[in-house]
């Protein structure tokens, strides 16, 4: 929960950064490109804001899974001895720059080999048909392309504990709709209102704001159907059920809704009302929420042991919310272009971001230990198999876009 109440602030230009500098502006003051050296270090944060390793304590998540930035007391997992080449993958955890390049380079080929499946089980799983309007609305988002992260994160940790891509397929589709209403809703104009999304323009640019909002509905509501319809049969009941359970929580008030609400609730606050456990409370629910249930949901229909599950639930967390401040980051720094969506969207409504918090130079360094934390925790998994969320790990560090 934030530390303090949240209210609505009629002006954007009420939320200071707790640096002191301009009321609501990203440390790059509107800049789109990458900043010289000697402009970084003049929007370094203020010498009595947090390190980066004291940051990493408050920042801390509460292992298990399905209580996300809750304040539950983490716990240290232990993990049986069955699991192989622990010391390599040791290694990739704390590993030079050419290392992690390897490592982004298996997660990108392992990315080309699941995006043909992927792309035609999700053009299979909302097929046109009566009302057209709606269905080709639906279908204009979920197939615009996109990294496919979530599907990827749902099955890599499908095949890691066991299981197949057959058996994850169903649930890696629902979670890939789940996010794509995400995006058709947050573009809203009531909303972020953004006219492009993936270099695209957005659902309601194209088809109007009735049929957006109506083509997320059915897109979340099918989402589950899916899952319940598709998954194969050879999986145990109890574990499906199980799925549809935790991708509901994830999606609800107590996940991504939730985020979603105070992060608007955010917009335009004072800086006192914002503070470094909202922003944290919000990145974990809008976006970590559904990447921890890709990771974990995966597990559970492989079979794995809660053991597993905590520990994969916690490298998404993990990740999920390196991610967040990763984006945080970009929008300061990258244009549209680069971006394939509005850049400084964050800035124009006076949102409360890592950087406008912390300074571009911390936020760099919460994320790079976030990573490294979220890599330590797959050093006890074989080397191979655990290659794709090793590598997806080191892209989320140094995507850019």
């Amino acid at each position: 929960r934030a530390s303090t109440p949240l209210r609505l602030a009629r002006s954007p230009s009420r939320l200071v950064r707790a640096s002191g500098n301009t009321p609501g502006r990203c440390p790059t003051e509107g800049a789109r490109a990458p900043l010289s050296a000697s402009r970084e270090k003049s929007l370094q944060a203020p010498a009595a804001l947090p390190t980066a390793s004291k940051m990493m304590q408050a920042l801390s998540f509460a292992i298990t899974p399905g209580a996300i930035a809750r304040g539950a007391p983490a716990r240290k997992a232990t993990v049986s001895a069955r699991r192989g080449a622990a010391r390599t993958v040791r290694a990739a955890a704390s590993a030079p720059a050419a290392a992690v390049e390897a490592s982004e380079v298996d997660f990108a080929a392992y990315i080309a080999e699941k995006n043909a499946a992927i792309e035609q089980a999700l053009s299979d799983s909302v097929p046109e048909m009566y009302p057209e309007r709606l269905h080709e609305s639906m279908r204009y988002s979920l197939l615009a392309g996109g990294k496919r992260i979530r599907p990827c994160l749902c099955i890599a940790a499908c095949e890691l504990m066991g299981g197949s891509m057959e058996t994850a397929m169903p649930t890696a589709c629902a979670l890939e709709m789940i996010h794509t209403m995400s995006l058709i809703h947050d573009d809203l104009p009531s909303m972020d209102n953004d006219d492009f999304r993936r270099g695209k323009p957005t659902n309601h640019k194209v088809y109007g704001e009735e049929m957006a909002i109506l083509a997320g509905d059915a897109l979340l509501s099918h989402a589950f159907e899916h899952i319940g319809r598709e998954t194969p049969k050879t999986v145990p009941a109890d574990r499906t059920l199980r799925v549809i359970v935790d991708v509901g929580k994830c999606v609800g008030s107590e996940g991504l809704v939730g985020g979603q609400v105070v992060d608007i609730m955010s917009e335009g606050a004072d800086a006192d009302e914002v503070t470094l456990d909202t922003l944290k409370y919000i990145h974990a629910h809008k976006t970590g929420a559904l990447l921890e249930v890709s990771v974990t949901a995966g597990a559970i229909l492989a079979g794995a042991d809660e053991e597993d599950v905590e520990r994969l639930g916690k490298y998404a967390q993990l990740i999920g919310l390196a991610f967040q401040v990763v984006d945080d980051i970009l929008d300061c720094t990258a244009t549209s272009e680069e971006l394939g969506k509005t850049a400084g969207k964050d800035e124009a409504v006076g949102k409360a971001t890592y950087p406008s918090l912390v300074g571009l130079e911390e936020s760099r360094k919460i994320a790079d230990d976030l990573i490294k934390e979220a890599k330590e925790l797959l050093s006890e998994y074989d080397r191979e198999k655990a290659a794709p969320l090793i590598g997806l790990a080191d892209y989320i560090g140094n995507r850019k876009n």
